[in-house]
């Protein structure tokens, strides 16, 4: 897969995005990074300590989330998008699902990060194919009922993958995300994470983005700035079973427990 110009070696290898949120009331690190300065420092950090792609987000997707217009979405993420390609060699993702936001900063961005996997706006399949950017499909849906989860949640994938072929995304330019933490239970998120193989064999890079998310808070009754290891867990759970990206916020630990991982693995000193 190729990504602002560089080989990203998904059979083999395991990269990490990592998680800017530019917002004032994400989940996890709300009003932390929303100002230039900030998110330009942090990104330098999370770059230093081993982030392959940064992903910019302007509107929080957690639980009971104020829902912002395109524009002020555009105006939270543009100056940020433009100033981190500017000034650092590294592939920029937008995490939006809105296909005005994405038409507006085509010119910043590397790579395309929608939690509704092309089902939310009509418009962004059409939006995806042109750009020719690759485009990582999240599942997720409206509602969290299931008739057989693991069932419907493949089912669901699929429907993605057929808009985006219909639309002529390029299967080259795709990668999935599970959606953890979206429209499932506790159980059900724990679910996707231990079958990561069964997404990987439909023959796409798969994505796991666990960060400090409900589950591991569940899980281990943890709050939020306490889900570090359980975030470790699951990024180490998701190399073992063929994931080829992992989308977090504490980079360095999370990097050398993939480096770690595949040493293991491949029974050698594992170097990127």
């Amino acid at each position: 897969m190729i990504i602002r110009g560089k080989e990203f070696d998904v059979k083999n290898n395991v990269y990490i995005m990592g998680i800017l949120n530019v917002t004032p009331d994400s989940f996890s690190d709300g009003g932390n990074f929303n100002s230039l300065d900030k998110a330009l420092y942090h990104a330098e950090e999370m770059i230093a300590q081993g982030a392959d792609i940064i992903d910019v987000g302007g509107e929080s997707t957690r639980p009971g989330h104020i829902k912002i217009s395109d524009e002020e979405e555009i105006e939270r993420v543009s100056p940020i998008l433009s100033a981190i390609r500017e000034r650092f060699d590294v592939p920029v993702s937008l995490d939006s699902y809105k296909s005005k936001v994405v038409k507006a900063n085509l010119g910043q961005i590397d790579l395309i990060n929608d939690i509704w996997g092309l089902k939310y706006d009509s418009e962004m399949a059409q939006a995806a194919a042109k750009s020719n950017l690759p485009y990582c499909l999240m599942h997720n849906r409206k509602n969290s009922e299931y008739i057989n989860f693991f069932e419907d949640f493949m089912a669901d994938v699929k429907e993605s993958l057929d808009i985006a072929e219909k639309a002529g995304i390029k299967k080259e330019n795709i990668i999935l995300d599970g959606g953890v933490g979206f429209a499932k239970s506790c159980e059900q998120n724990l679910q996707v994470i231990n079958r990561t193989d069964e997404l990987c064999a439909l023959g796409y890079p798969v994505m796991v983005a666990t960060s400090r998310k409900s589950v591991i808070g569940l899980t281990l009754d943890r709050k939020i700035n306490e889900r570090l290891i359980g975030t470790v867990a699951t990024t180490v759970i998701g190399v073992m079973k063929g994931a080829s990206f992992v989308r977090v916020h504490d980079i360095s630990e999370n990097y050398d427990a993939i480096r770690m991982t595949k040493s293991v693995l491949e029974e050698r000193k594992w170097i990127k």
